[in-house]
C-alpha cells in the first residue's frame, strides 16, 4: 500500500471502502488491478479532493464545500444513462466522516508524455453535447469559478491584469445580472480537460468527474482548449485537431464552417482568466515566479483588457 496523502485518517478509510468493492468493476487484461486488492495507491490529492485507487475501483472524497445535495444525485443518474459517454458512480453516494464519498471503475487517465487524445476528447464531447436531454437533467449553472478566483487575489502587477481582464467580462458572468436568455442549451460536462478523460476497461475513452454535468452552453466544455490556444499555450496544430473532430463529429457548440470564435470568444476568455487566476495565487503560495505557460496567461490578460468590451 503507498500512503500518498496529507488526509491518513481519510485514505485509511477511502481503501477500507475500496476493499469491500474491488471486483465490483469489470475488468481486463490490458487493464489489470494491483496484485492484490490490499494494494491502493493516491491518483489525486488537491484542492479538498482525495482519490484513491484500490484494485479496479476508484474511491473519491469529494470536496467538502461543494453541493452534494439532490442536484448531484440527479447528475449521478445522469451519468449511469450514458455510460458510452461517462464513468459515473457504480452505487449511490456514501456519508463518510462527513464528506461526500464516490466510487467508481478505474480508467487508465492521458499520458501526458503521449500522443494526447485530441480528437478522441472532441468526439466524446460531440457525442455527449448531441444526446437527448432527459427530463430531469440539472442545470449547469453560470460558471463561478472565475469569480471566486478572482476574488482571491491578492496585490501586485500580475494581480492587476488579471483583474483588469476579468473587469471585461459580461456582468452576468460577474455574477451582477442575471444570465441572458436564449442560449440552446445541451447536455454538458462543464468542466472539461484532457485530465477529466480515461481509458476505461473495454479500451475505450470516456469522460470522468460529474461534478459540473448538466444543461448548458456546449461552448463552455470548449472553453479551455480555446483559451489555451488564444494565450499560445497550445499549439495550433492541436487545437485544430481539436476543433475539426469536433465539427467532423457535428458537434453543436460552434458552427459547423467559418468563424468558431462567434459562439467561443466570450467563455474562452473567461477560462484564460480563470486559469491565469489560478497560476497567480499557486505562484504566490509557493513563493516563486510565474513560469512561462503561465505568464503567457498573463499577457493573455493584458490583451484582453486591451481590447474591452465590457457589458
Amino acid at each position: 500500500m503507498r500512503i500518498e496523502t496529507v488526509q491518513p485518517e481519510l485514505f485509511a478509510r477511502l481503501v477500507e471502502i475500496g476493499r469491500g468493492r474491488a471486483g465490483a468493476a469489470p475488468s481486463s487484461p490490458a487493464e489489470a488491478a494491483p496484485s492484490s486488492p490490499a494494494e491502493a495507491e493516491t491518483l489525486y490529492d488537491r484542492h479538498g479532493v482525495l482519490v484513491v485507487r484500490v484494485g479496479d475501483v476508484v474511491v473519491k472524497a469529494h470536496q467538502a464545500d461543494r453541493d452534494h445535495g439532490p442536484r448531484f444525485l440527479q447528475r449521478v443518474r445522469l451519468a449511469g444513462a450514458l455510460p458510452d459517454v461517462l464513468i459515473g458512480p457504480l452505487e449511490p453516494p456514501l456519508e463518510v466522516e462527513g464528506r461526500t464519498v464516490t466510487v467508481s471503475a478505474f480508467g487508465r487517465p492521458v499520458d501526458p508524455q503521449g500522443d494526447l487524445p485530441w480528437e478522441d476528447g472532441a468526439r466524446l464531447l460531440a457525442k455527449l453535447h448531441s444526446a437527448p436531454i432527459p427530463p430531469n437533467a440539472p442545470t449547469w449553472g453560470r460558471p463561478t469559478r472565475v469569480t471566486r478566483l478572482v476574488s482571491q487575489l491578492g496585490d501586485g502587477h500580475a494581480e492587476d491584469e488579471v483583474r483588469r481582464a476579468f473587469a471585461t467580462l459580461p456582468s452576468w458572468i460577474r455574477g451582477k445580472s442575471e444570465e441572458p436568455p436564449g442560449k440552446e442549451e445541451r447536455l454538458i460536462h462543464g468542466d472539461w480537460h484532457l485530465g477529466q478523460m480515461v481509458r476505461a476497461q473495454d479500451g475505450r475513452w470516456r469522460l470522468i468527474d460529474i461534478e459540473d454535468l448538466g444543461k448548458g452552453d456546449p461552448a463552455w466544455d470548449l472553453a479551455r482548449p480555446a483559451a489555451l490556444y488564444s494565450a499560445g499555450v497550445l499549439p495550433p496544430e492541436d487545437w485544430s485537431r481539436f476543433l475539426g473532430a469536433y465539427r467532423a463529429a457535428g458537434g453543436p457548440a460552434v458552427p459547423a464552417g467559418g468563424d468558431p470564435w462567434t459562439t467561443l470568444d466570450v467563455p474562452a476568455r473567461s477560462l484564460a482568466i480563470q486559469i491565469a487566476a489560478t497560476c497567480v495565487i499557486s505562484a504566490r503560495k509557493e513563493d516563486r515566479p510565474l513560469d512561462g505557460a503561465e505568464q503567457a496567461m498573463v499577457d493573455a490578460c493584458a490583451r484582453i483588457s486591451a481590447a474591452g468590451d465590457a457589458a
